[in-house]
């Protein structure tokens, strides 16, 4: 009488195959999650510099008045960018001005930043 052994000790190939295959699957997801945070980090940077040129060009135009405002240039160099500004005016009560203020650069998020200021020097 033969005996036959059945203990399994180790791990089988199919086992191995399917926990490389699990692996491999988590190690993409973690890369794709890894890569859309870095795209979704790396966009700020253009908006905080169109931001800061907005803000820039709003202390301005509170400082000046609208008149003053109208003459300022309509094109700025910001970190290492040459960003477009434009302004929309409409009258608001009380003698104010809402400008508009949006700021652009080819291939960059840009920003708008919406003030009201006096027509002249206040």
């Amino acid at each position: 009488m033969s005996r036959h052994r059945t203990d399994t000790r180790g791990v089988t190939l199919v086992e191995l195959v399917i926990a490389v295959a699990i692996l491999a699957i988590g190690t993409v997801a973690a890369y794709r999650s890894f890569d859309q945070a870095q795209r979704s980090v790396g966009g700020q940077i253009p908006r905080l510099f169109a931001h800061e040129v907005a803000m820039n060009r709003a202390a301005e135009l509170r400082l000046s008045g609208m008149a003053a405002g109208r003459g300022l240039a309509p094109r700025v160099t910001y970190g290492a960018r040459d960003w477009q500004i434009a302004i929309a005016e409409a009258p608001a009560s009380g003698g104010l001005i809402e400008a508009q203020i949006t700021v652009s650069t080819q291939g960059e998020p840009g920003a708008s930043v919406i003030l009201y200021v006096p027509e002249g020097t206040p």
